[in-house]
């Protein structure tokens, strides 16, 4: 049975598994403190289910990931147009265990200011620590969150990066559980590097992130591109999960902000608008 009566939680999509990972036969899942079932037959054909419950949940296979919702989502899959792009390389970069709220995570995706002291020597060094002026805008018309005009400097902005440089970035929040990075691409001058953060809230304090990046690069080693990315992430996690408390407040006395969470805020803003509650604090304790 379903664990949680957040509509606004159970009405998305969401990234379950990484379709290279998916044996043949059954396997066992969870999404939003349900447990599912996902059978995979040896056609290809894969089925997800309520463990227990024999009615399928509705499917989608793409970004080379599986995804299910337990809800009626408004709208498909949120539309990634580089993925479509033949000169881009796509690159999945595992499943990652993170003890905190899927909220958590994706707030600290959207966060310049730790680069240099969290990624040291990789996205951020010191003295450059400053998070200048940006622009952020809940965007009505398509209901997501923006961050535009951001711009750090970084060591090694991306595995094929030869030296630091002035990185241009623009975040983007297209739904409570899912964000997207685009950057400055070190091999293309008129063209983003794309990276995508999925989040699969198990329960409220426990998740999982599947990072995608769709890249123009076609010198680096995978191996060396998957680990890289890997990399970064255990390092958000060691802070992401030392984190207190585990779930994401959303009342403005709470935590105090700087001038550089104006993201953090909006995105805050965005989900009491939508109602969101699995994964968030509600009241200030």
């Amino acid at each position: 049975m379903q664990k949680t009566a957040d509509k606004a939680a159970l009405d998305q999509w969401y990234c379950i598994e990484q379709l290279q990972e998916i044996a043949v036969g059954r396997t066992t899942n969870r999404l939003l403190g349900t447990d599912l079932d996902v059978v995979r037959n040896d056609h290809d054909d894969i089925t997800v289910t309520i463990a227990g419950l024999e009615t399928p949940l509705p499917t989608r296979q793409r970004y080379g990931c599986l995804w299910t919702t337990l809800g009626t989502p408004a709208t498909d899959l949120l539309p990634v147009p580089e993925a479509d792009e033949t000169d881009r390389r796509v690159i999945v970069c595992g499943a990652i265990s993170v003890k905190t709220s899927g909220l958590r995570i994706v707030e600290n995706f959207l966060d310049m200011a730790h680069f240099p002291f969290v990624h040291t020597d990789i996205l951020g060094a010191e003295p450059h620590t400053e998070v200048m002026q940006y622009t952020t805008e809940i965007r009505r018309e398509v209901d997501e969150v923006w961050a535009t005009n951001c711009q750090f400097f970084q060591p090694q902005a991306a595995l094929s990066a030869t030296g630091g440089i002035m990185t241009q970035y623009m975040y983007r929040v297209a739904n409570p559980f899912a964000t997207i990075l685009y950057k400055t691409c070190p091999n293309a001058a008129d063209r983003w590097d794309v990276i995508c953060l999925f989040v699969q809230p198990l329960d409220p304090d426990r998740c999982r992130a599947h990072p995608i990046m769709f890249l123009i690069d076609d010198t680096s080693d995978l191996t060396d591109l998957v680990h890289f990315q890997q990399l970064i992430f255990l390092q958000d996690r060691i802070i992401l999960e030392n984190q207190r408390p585990a779930l994401l407040p959303l009342e403005p006395r709470a935590e105090i902000p700087t001038r550089a969470d104006a993201t953090s805020i909006a995105y805050r803003r965005w989900l009491k608008e939508k109602g969101v509650t699995y994964g968030a604090q509600i009241r200030a304790e």
